[in-house]
């Protein structure tokens, strides 16, 4: 993909740098964000963007919600993603909650509200929205034909997220929501998992039989490529690998590749009890995603990155062994 225009809502954290990284050599990248100077994200100092990164780059203020001088960005746009929303890395008090629903259908709707007033709107808009919006399932995977779509908090985040996307007219935009399951590269997520494999925790997690689907960053990006480039594509993707695995298979392949030859398990005991602790929720960790990305493979996709094997061996090469080696 080259020579488009991008915007990205809420790019300043792990998935809108490694979107930069991806797309900000060849194309204009303008980031939508509350914030214009940098703050602490889940990267690494070793993975901070480069001035070469972000030559093409522009960072805008908005407040995720009100119209703005923002809105005018999105004129002759090629490509809007939103990936705006409240991180759901905390206690789930009901100020949490309201925070985490309001700002993902808050930011989305001000989207809708800002192509609706474009001259020349945005060919595509991409919504984030995530795979916690299946049923906890230990019996059999879900794609995006599943039925069984259960009505726990998360469920009711995605549902209300989705429905934003879907109910905001926007003639002209075509429009594609990607459920995201848990994304994988050299910072967010995994960063926690270093610190345990430093210090001998890197077992299951629980039974350790909770699914775990995943998908590597970069095959997120070609994803939004994809989508891009094939115009017949509409609708919610699962955006995830056809592969997943369960939690005991996910800590033992990443043990493997990082070289740690042992890791004492994390009992569920002791996960509330760490959660409680440091303000976040155990369901993160305990709620089986088996999520397949029927829709995608239906396309015509290929991912190059559809094994865990694979892909931990990709990012480890890219991490410091200090990372994830107490020594």
């Amino acid at each position: 993909m080259k020579n488009k225009k991008i915007i990205i809502a809420g790019g300043t954290g792990f998935m809108g740098q490694e979107m930069i990284k991806y797309f900000g050599k060849d194309n204009e990248v303008i980031i939508l964000t509350r914030q214009l100077q940098h703050s602490k994200t889940n990267r690494n100092d070793y993975n901070s963007l480069t001035p070469g990164d972000l030559e093409r780059t522009r960072f805008v203020k908005w407040d995720g919600k009100n119209p703005g001088e923002w809105a005018a960005e999105l004129e002759r746009a090629d490509l809007i993603i939103n990936l705006a929303g409240k991180t759901v890395n905390c206690r789930y008090t009901e100020k949490n909650k309201k925070e985490i629903l309001d700002s993902r259908v808050n930011a989305t709707l001000a989207i809708g509200n800002a192509i609706r007033q474009c001259h020349q709107p945005p060919k595509l808009w991409i919504n984030s929205s995530s795979a916690t919006l299946y049923r906890h399932a230990e019996d059999k995977p879900q794609d995006e034909y599943a039925s069984d779509i259960h009505d726990d908090f998360s469920a009711q985040v995605c549902k209300q997220w989705e429905k934003a996307c879907n109910d905001s007219p926007a003639p002209g935009t075509r429009k594609v929501i990607l459920r995201m399951a848990i994304t994988l590269g050299t910072g967010g997520v995994l960063i926690p998992y270093f610190n345990l494999l430093k210090f001998g925790l890197g077992g299951k997690q629980g039974s350790g039989n909770q699914m775990y689907s995943w998908i590597h960053i970069e095959d997120t990006c070609r994803v939004i490529e994809w989508i891009n480039e094939h115009e017949q594509m509409n609708g919610a993707y699962n955006c995830c690998s056809p592969y997943p695995v369960n939690n005991k298979e996910f800590m033992k392949t990443l043990r493997e590749v990082t070289g740690n030859k042992f890791g004492f398990p994390a009992y569920e005991w002791i996960l509330k009890t760490g959660a409680f602790l440091i303000g976040t929720e155990v369901e993160l960790v305990l709620k089986s995603r088996w999520v397949l990305p029927t829709r995608l493979l239906e396309s015509g996709y290929q991912f190059k990155f559809p094994g865990l094997k694979e892909a931990f061996t990709d990012i480890i090469s890219k991490v410091p062994r200090k990372q994830y080696h107490l020594f």
